[in-house]
């Protein structure tokens, strides 16, 4: 059976590590690519042990040189690159007349150059097979604000907005590019929340739970699907109703 090549920054925990696991399971070799070498080691050695075939790498996707390496070394291994999910993302929340220059100019580097420079070095891989699922995570403050956190918004936001654009760009080449914007989510950025902070998200949150990293990882694979193959620019939220 024909086996797509899957790349998934940040894959080293979380909503990327659930990715990961969730497209191995759809026959996808897994690259596992994020800064965290020891995790992205114990990543691999749980897809390798459910017989997944994968690779790790150690990637940062604010540095070009890194990008490019790291792209490069999955063609040579793997002749190509079928999906890409950008994942990788990180915070520095503080109220903006509060939050300091580098940490606006960080989070705002990797979490949406970081997407686009990934983009950018494998889309001429997908262009020359004509085909290719690019899928971006991106958030459900990114559509609606959240206060304390305007770097990691825009950031979203404008991930959004990379997301369509590519679209449209890319659609003739039969590569489709969406987004996935999740709610709230238990992973290690909620995790250190209070149990006051989580019960006020709650209240906004219809089905009165928190969402899981697999419930996130589904649509992906859905997007990463030959049965989407007819949808392209359009961000799909898994917030349990949190935004609608």
């Amino acid at each position: 059976m024909f086996q797509r090549v899957a790349l998934v920054t940040g894959a080293s925990r979380g909503i990327g590590r659930a990715i990961a696991h969730t497209l191995c399971k759809a026959n996808h070799a897994i690259v596992v690519a994020s800064p965290e070498i020891e995790n992205n080691e114990k990543v691999a050695g749980e897809i390798c042990a459910c017989g997944g075939d994968c690779m790790t790498l150690d990637f940062n996707v604010a540095s070009p040189e890194s990008v490019k390496a790291g792209v490069e070394s999955i063609i040579e291994k793997y002749h190509r690159i079928d999906v890409l999910v950008n994942n990788a993302g990180i915070t520095r929340d503080a109220l903006a007349m509060r939050l300091k220059p580098a940490d606006w100019n960080l989070v705002l580097q990797v979490n949406l150059t970081g997407a686009f420079l990934v983009s950018q070095a494998v889309i001429p891989h997908m262009i020359k097979e004509r085909w290719g699922r690019i899928i971006n995570i991106a958030s459900v403050v990114g559509e609606m604000g959240n206060p304390g956190q305007a770097n990691y918004v825009a950031s979203k936001a404008g991930l959004i907005g990379l997301t369509k654009t590519l679209a449209l760009e890319l659609a003739s080449r039969n590569v489709t590019v969406n987004a996935v914007a999740p709610g709230f989510i238990e992973t290690d950025m909620t995790a250190v929340l209070t149990e006051e902070q989580k019960q006020k998200m709650l209240e906004r949150v219809a089905l009165k739970r928190m969402g899981k990293p697999e419930d996130i990882a589904n649509a992906v694979k859905f997007l990463a699907s030959d049965d989407a193959s007819y949808i392209t620019g359009h961000v799909i939220k898994v917030n349990g109703g949190m935004y609608m």
